[in-house]
């Protein structure tokens, strides 16, 4: 059931291509800790008094919890936000790309890893309750946005 006031979040749904120039989207695997420990996910959480938008959100997140500066990020769409069915999250993602070479720095604690599926690879599959990606469960939140933006990305929507 979802929260009567839902706690304003943002996310960053990173996407590049590789040397091979397939799409690519990264994925952050929760630390142990927090109400999605253990999850797979996308770098973000919830607003700070401090920012002045969801998409400040996002880029601060993002930075914080994988190392990437706001510098190396394009913005390429902002979704409709969606709520989580459990948590009582609502989330605004932000598609963006970013560099192929990006030294991932996860925080100690907080992510425990960074895993970079191809598109094609999670394509034929979103419409399972659960999918696996590089030994993890991808399900959730997490999953229902990759179902709206992995067709949009295949159909060569936004530049990447």
């Amino acid at each position: 059931m979802a929260n009567p006031t839902p706690i304003a979040s943002a996310v960053l749904v990173p996407v590049y291509r590789d040397e091979a120039g397939e799409l690519r989207v990264v994925l952050v695997v929760r630390g142990a800790h927090g109400v999605h420990g253990g999850q797979l996910g996308f770098p973000g959480g919830k607003a700070e008094p401090g920012d002045a938008s969801l998409l400040e959100t996002a880029l601060r997140e993002t930075e914080e919890e994988v190392g990437l500066a706001r510098v190396e990020i394009r913005v390429l769409a902002e979704l409709e936000p969606l709520d989580t069915r459990a948590t009582g999250f609502r989330v605004t993602a932000f598609v963006a790309r970013v560099p192929a070479d990006v030294l991932w720095r996860p925080r100690a604690g907080e992510i425990d890893g960074i895993v970079t599926p191809r598109v094609a690879d999670v394509a034929g599959r979103l419409d399972a309750d659960s999918v696996p990606v590089e030994g993890h469960r991808l399900w959730g939140l997490t999953l229902r946005l990759l179902d709206l933006v992995v067709p949009r990305l295949s159909a060569g929507e936004w530049q990447v």
